[in-house]
């Protein structure tokens, strides 16, 4: 393995760091809620039946914030070059995978991750760890083991 230094980006990922902690405090602040993803894109799809219309005002806000930040990022700078060396049924499958983990797990590494630990929340702390954990041996597994 190696580092390629010249993509090192320090500021870039500290500003980023920055923003995601500051919108998901503010979430939390004037909205009291948590800035999961799972739990966000959930309330959009009518998995209660306890979100009102104005709930969903602000998680269709969030999502398309999401979405449209590459657009913004682009009037300002070149976004950088990405390539998945995955098929779709493999990136369908992993997608699926993906949700059903985070079913399972009551949330998302941004909701346990970024927020739960924030709150010092024992829960979010095993599931970050466990989901790292997971990563790891998945990763290893496949590309070491399994040369996929």
């Amino acid at each position: 393995m190696s580092i390629a230094w010249s993509n090192f980006t320090p500021y870039s990922a500290l500003l980023g760091g920055v923003l995601i902690g500051l919108a998901a405090a503010a979430l939390m602040l004037f909205n009291g809620r948590i800035a999961g993803i799972s739990g966000i894109v959930g309330g959009l799809f009518g998995r209660s039946a306890s979100f009102s219309a104005g709930d969903k005002g602000w998680r269709i806000a969030f999502v398309l914030g999401l979405v449209l930040a590459p657009f913004a990022y682009r009037l300002f700078a070149v976004l950088p070059e990405s390539q998945v060396d995955a098929s779709w049924p493999v990136l369908i499958v992993a997608g699926l995978l993906v949700g059903f983990g985070t079913r399972y797990g009551s949330g998302c590494t941004s909701g346990h991750g970024v927020c739960g630990l924030s709150r010092f929340s024992a829960r979010s702390l095993v599931a970050t760890l466990l989901f790292m954990a997971a990563g790891f041996v998945t990763v290893y597994l496949l590309r070491h083991l399994l040369r996929a």
